[in-house]
Parts: C-alpha cells; sequence; structure tokens
C-alpha cells in the first residue's frame, strides 16, 4: 500500500465487512489437466543432487528434421554445491482435483524447435553457467541432462536480457533450478537498464514473454536485495509478461520483514496492459516443511498486478512479518497473505480449480491478502477449496482466510472456505 494514503492498519478489523456468503461444498469442478501434468506424474520418483536429468518435453511433438538447429549449450561442470533441499517425488504438478478450463493464452509453449538445448545428453554438461548463457540468449530453451531427475544449483542468478522477444524456460518435467539457499534464480526487468532499456516505457511494454513450464524451482533466496521493493525468492519479473505452466516451487525464501515486499516464489510487477499473470497447475510447497517463507506472500506477491491461478496447490507458506502494511508504529512491517499478498488500485485476482491450505499468516489473510487501494480491483474463487489457513490477527467476516477490501465482495462460487 501506498505511503501516501491514510493508515489502513488500524481499521483493519472494521473494514473486514461482515457478510453472509453462499459458498458451495462442490471442490473443483470437471475439466482437462494439461499433457504436462499427466507427464509429470510418470517422472521417475527421486532427484540427483547439483545435474542430470533428461529433457523430454510433454507438450511438444518431436522435432522435424526440417527444424531448425538448436545450440548446445555447454560448460565445465559447475563448482556450486547440490540444492539444499531434498526434492520429494513429483506427482503431477498442480491440484488434480482442479479442473478449471486453461485459456489458450495460459497453455503451455511448443517447445519442439528449442533455440538451446542446455545440455549434451549428459549430466555434467547441465550447468549453471549453461543455463545463465540460454537465458541471456533468449528464445526456447529445452534440457538433455541423462536419463535421471537433474538438481542444478545456480552459482549465478539467470537473468533475462530484455531484447529477447520471448523466453521459454521447459524443464522437461524432470529439472530442478537451485538457489542453494543463496540466491534468486531468475531475474526479468524491463526497468532495469543492465538488462538493456528497449523502450521509453519500460513499465508497460509487450515484451520479453517469460513462460516457465514443466520446471521446478527450489531453495531461491533474495534475502537482502531490495532493489525494485524486493521480494522473489525464486523468480522476480518486472514488465513484459509472465506465465508460470506445470511447475514447481519448493522452500524459497525472501526477506523476512517489509510491509509491502513479498513473493518467496515468485514477484510480478508492471505486466503489460495489466494482462493477467497465468499460473496453471502448479504447486507452490505441496507439503510440510517445503513451503515459501516471506514477508508477505509466502507465494506469490505483486503490486498492481493481476492474476489467474488456476488448477494450482498452495500449501505450508507462510507470512511472517510483523505489523502489517502501513507498518504499525515500532514494527518493520509485513505479514500478511500466507500463500498470495497483492496490493494496488484496479486489478483482478482469479482462483479457479485450486486447493489453498495450511498457509500462515503472522498478521492477515492466511490464504490470501486483496486490497485495492481505490476499491475497484475485484476478488474471483470459483470451484476451489481454502481450508485451514491461519491468520493470527485479522481476516474478512465471513471469508476464512481472506482479507479483502475492494470493489464489492469477493465473488465465491463452488468453493469450501473454512
Amino acid at each position: 500500500m501506498s505511503s501516501t494514503r491514510a493508515p489502513f492498519r488500524a481499521s483493519y478489523a472494521l473494514a473486514a465487512i461482515a457478510v453472509a456468503v453462499s459458498i458451495g461444498t462442490a471442490a473443483c469442478s470437471s475439466s482437462a489437466t494439461t499433457s504436462a501434468q499427466a507427464a509429470n506424474s510418470a517422472t521417475s520418483a527421486s532427484l540427483t543432487p547439483a545435474s542430470g536429468a533428461a529433457a523430454t518435453t510433454p507438450h511438444a511433438s518431436p522435432s522435424s528434421s526440417s527444424a531448425p538447429a538448436a545450440t548446445s549449450a555447454k560448460s565445465a561442470p559447475s563448482s556450486a554445491g547440490a540444492a539444499t533441499t531434498a526434492v520429494p517425488p513429483p506427482a503431477a504438478f498442480g491440484n488434480p482435483d482442479g479442473h478449471a478450463p486453461v485459456p489458450a493464452a495460459a497453455q503451455a509453449v511448443d517447445t519442439s524447435h528449442p533455440t538451446t538445448v542446455v545440455g549434451d545428453g549428459s549430466a555434467a554438461s547441465c550447468t549453471s553457467a549453461a543455463v545463465v548463457a540460454a537465458v541471456a540468449k533468449g528464445g526456447v530453451i529445452t534440457f538433455s541432462c541423462g536419463s535421471a531427475p537433474v538438481v542444478i544449483t545456480m552459482s549465478a542468478t539467470a537473468k533475462v536480457v530484455n531484447t529477447s522477444q520471448r523466453v521459454v524456460l521447459d524443464g522437461g518435467g524432470r529439472v530442478t533450478l537451485s538457489g542453494g539457499g543463496q540466491r534468486r534464480i531468475l531475474y526479468m526487468n524491463t526497468c532495469d537498464q543492465a538488462q538493456t532499456w528497449t523502450t521509453s516505457h519500460c513499465q508497460n511494454q509487450s515484451t520479453p514473454q517469460l513462460t516457465l513450464q514443466n520446471i521446478t524451482f527450489a531453495d531461491g533466496n533474495s534475502t537482502g536485495q531490495q532493489a525494485y521493493g524486493g521480494g522473489g525468492g525464486a523468480v522476480f519479473a518486472n514488465g513484459g509478461r509472465l506465465a508460470i505452466v506445470d511447475a514447481r516451487f519448493i522452500n524459497n525464501r525472501c526477506d523476512s520483514t517489509g510491509p509491502d515486499l513479498g513473493g518467496a516464489a515468485v514477484r510480478a510487477l508492471e505486466q503489460w496492459q495489466n494482462l493477467p499473470v497465468y499460473v496453471v497447475g502448479s504447486t507452490f510447497g505441496g507439503s510440510p516443511g517445503q513451503g515459501g517463507v516471506c514477508s508477505n506472500g509466502g507465494a506469490l506477491s505483486s503490486i498492481g498486478v493481476s492474476w489467474d491461478v488456476i488448477n494450482c496447490v498452495m500449501s505450508y507458506n507462510k507470512a511472517i512479518g510483523t505489523g502489517a502494511n502501513p507498518a504499525a508504529p515500532g514494527t518493520p512491517g509485513g505479514g500478511s497473505g500466507g500463500a498470495i499478498y497483492t496490493d494496488g488500485d484496479d486489478y483482478t485476482v482469479t482462483i479457479a480449480g485450486s486447493r489453498i491450505d495450511h498457509n500462515t499468516a503472522a498478521e492477515g489473510g492466511g490464504a490470501l491478502f486483496y486490497v485495492s487501494n481505490n476499491r475497484t480491483g475485484t476478488l474471483t474463487i470459483r470451484d476451489s477449496t481454502l481450508t485451514a489457513n491461519i491468520n493470527d490477527k485479522f481476516s474478512t467476516d465471513g471469508y476464512p482466510g481472506v482479507f479483502f477490501l475492494g470493489a464489492g465482495k469477493p465473488a465465491v462460487s463452488g468453493s469450501t472456505l473454512e
């Protein structure tokens, strides 16, 4: 929330409007799961530390002989250590009981003709340096790292160069990129001159378009990196477009305090023409001890960004700041939105076919914190289950685990909130 408006914290409890809500008990009505989810359910049961995985692309047909040749991104094995998280066997990413329809714009990208293939078929060839080089080059990136799942521990943050029209990172359901508990994993910022300015309106431009699919991000940590508001322990995306499809985020971190800082897994800002960030068939946390932890938003966080969260699981994430936003006197602020923290003016959040449970917030909104400062924004929850989310201080009456200040009331249908 902007520091220029009147403080809200003292009025949170009063502003949590008491309403009688008709909430259906059916959670997650029907639709089709993506082919990537089916492929991921067959993925091998364990991930080996620090390098090695085959990268088949579940969404794509095999490359034809007429396809343009891909660059093979090779480098010496990284000296970075193995991932600090023991990544569990990946079931299908996302909510297997979620069947909300997925818009065409939110489908996985065809990666049958990659620009760059990271690795030459061996585990040792899949290194941090190869990933960093591929992301900087842009285009469609796939992996060829051997027959076993792989954890690539990043020794540097991969950064998108803003001259790229599109960057697609497809792990084939077997690749984990790990920050090793030491660094942010992936960074895109159209307003960062170091990544090249490409327009005079960096805060509202259509490219780069970043898509993350069939991949796991683990142990990212952006603590201390507070430029552009900080947050985004695994992924920071300011400007352009962001989409996340059939991905998993485990044990990511960002700063533990700050009134508007958030997004242990993902921090998004300034999306082109306020088009939504699509998050589809993805898991954030999923098991005890695997969730993200940040001042606000243990999974997702944004300012002025719309979200469509479709057929996802968000569980065991934590917002641990204290003092809310604006920060109460004598506190550093934060602690809202155990899974999702959003703030801004005219923006929308839609939760569909998703399960959000066992998240905690030291202040408000154990599952979700939503504030539209000018009261024009809307929140929609349909065919979803929000249960066992704990907020220590405040929520909106009638909507367990949710704090909402926006236009009217949240639109809830076919969902369970308890």
